[in-house]
This record gives structure tokens, C-alpha cells and sequence, in this order.
């Protein structure tokens, strides 16, 4: 759902470009409906593109975070094994 929603969503800003555009040119807004088709065929799949980045993005985002979460415990583990070491050196 979240993809059609995003193509959706970026094929009427695409028609909302397409009529701004005529407005400007002070042109007919149904003149030439193939431009309409073309402009919103564009946008819809720039929608899908940020689509799949974005699902991506996510993955790569949990990955880095698993590998910062495993650094970490490493880091606490040889943290602990020194203050284990100190202590029974001073013990």
C-alpha cells in the first residue's frame, strides 16, 4: 500500500506541475493531454524509485546498526576482562 500511495502521490504533483505550468504559459489546461500522461508517467516513477531507496535505506540502516550493536558488546567484553584483570592484580 505504501508504494502505491507514493506513486500516487508523486504522479498528482507531477499533474500539479504540468497544470502550473500551462497556468504560467497561460495555455489551455487540457490542451495536449499527452503531456499530462508523460509528466505524471515521470513522477510516478521517480515515486517509485525514492520507493525502493528508501526500503534500502532501511536494510542498510539495520545492518550498520547490528554491527554497531556486536562493536559494542565486543568492546564492553575486553572492558570487562581488564577491570577483571586489574582487580585480581591489586587483589
Amino acid at each position: 500500500m505504501p508504494l502505491l500511495a507514493n506513486i500516487v502521490g508523486f504522479s498528482a504533483f507531477g499533474l500539479a506541475g504540468r497544470v502550473g505550468q500551462l497556468m504560467i504559459q497561460k495555455r489551455n489546461i487540457l490542451d495536449n493531454p499527452g503531456g499530462h500522461l508523460l509528466s505524471m508517467g515521470f513522477f510516478g516513477y521517480v515515486g517509485y524509485w525514492v520507493y525502493q531507496w528508501e526500503q534500502r535505506a532501511d536494510v542498510l540502516i539495520e545492518e550498520k546498526r547490528q554491527q554497531l550493536l556486536e562493536s559494542r558488546q565486543k568492546q564492553l567484553a575486553v572492558i570487562q576482562a581488564k577491570r577483571a584483570a586489574l582487580e585480581a592484580e591489586s587483589a
